[in-house]
């Protein structure tokens, strides 16, 4: 029987980690398989060796976390257990250094798992990043935010946010008004995460002086964009030909990111996606990099990633 003792630097962090109606410690001795005692200033946990010793590195990883001034919830319970788990607890806690961008009410975005920060590093160093992962994990949102940085810096004279306009279970026909009110709601996440970063102001202004274009991907058909930030979004809905047209849309100057999620292809059946297929042909060009996220990314909403795990689990047993 092992009894690992941690103590807490002050009371505050020891009730942040502690959770509501200390949910998070509860969630820890559960997930960890080790009980726990408390003392004036600590926590024990008990049990066999490995147990307790993973429920002592979870809460000093959490302890880290809320030094960094991060928000200590369940999902951020998940999270330590991955990275302590992974043995990446100082990779982990040195990217949460590491700060994005900064919303227009000045919240700090960062990344939030060891799989986002190698996608940001492939925005930064590559030309051309193509960004595979479940809902979630925050493939739109972070590119969105290294474009707004680019811009800000001087480093994209432009932003060009893209995505297909296919249907998931109705037709574009029968959706009121012109063209633009049917491709819309489509582009409405893209609208969405700039207001977020810009401000609805800001993001009004550049749009309507060009510097801000979001269109449906067949805008993209025989242009060449130089010195932009282009993003694809859910290019999972793309064809083979569709993928080939925009890949060959930009020119000097340019940064690409490209995301989908290939489990949720709202494709015709007998069309194929295009975005796995340019993933796989594309992985050994120097210049261009290929990211994969998994639930463990996700960084949405706890049941988000109990939801994509039970489904990755799935298919891993009916290969």
């Amino acid at each position: 029987m092992e009894n690992i003792h941690v103590e807490f630097d002050n009371l505050e962090q020891m009730m942040a980690i502690f959770g509501n109606f200390d949910e998070n410690i509860n969630l820890i001795a559960k997930e960890s398989g080790a009980p726990f005692t408390l003392s004036n200033h600590g926590i024990s946990f008990s049990g066999d060796e490995k147990s307790a010793q993973l429920a002592a590195d979870v809460i000093e990883t959490l302890k880290k976390l809320y030094n960094k001034n991060e928000h200590i919830d369940k999902m951020a319970v998940a999270y330590a257990f991955d990275i302590v788990r992974d043995g990446q607890m100082e990779a982990a806690l040195e990217m949460m250094s590491d700060v994005v961008a900064i919303t227009a009410k000045g919240r700090q975005i960062k990344s939030r798992s060891i799989g986002q920060k190698h996608y940001i590093n492939a925005i930064r160093n590559n030309t051309v990043t193509i960004c595979i992962g479940p809902a979630g994990t925050g493939k739109t949102y972070l590119a969105m935010a290294l474009a707004v940085v680019a811009l800000k810096n001087k480093q994209a004279s432009r932003i060009i946010l893209t995505r297909p306009a296919v249907e998931a279970g109705e037709k574009l026909g029968f959706l009121p008004g012109d063209l633009q009110n049917k491709v819309d709601p489509y582009l409405r996440p893209l609208y969405d995460a700039l207001y977020e970063f810009m401000g609805a102001d800001a993001y009004q202004r550049l749009s309507e002086s060009g510097v801000i274009e979001v269109a449906p991907l067949a805008y993209m058909r025989g242009r060449t964009l130089n010195d932009a930030f282009i993003i694809l979004d859910e290019a999972q809905n793309c064809t083979s030909e569709q993928m080939k047209m925009f890949l060959t849309r930009f020119g000097e100057g340019s940064k690409v990111v490209v995301t989908g999620d290939i489990t949720q292809i709202d494709l015709p059946h007998e069309r194929a996606s295009g975005l796995k297929k340019s993933a796989d042909l594309l992985k050994n060009i120097q210049g261009i990099a290929v990211v994969y996220l998994t639930g463990k990314d996700v960084v949405r909403h706890s049941l988000v990633r109990s939801i994509i795990k039970a489904f990755e689990k799935h298919e891993i047993e009916n290969r």
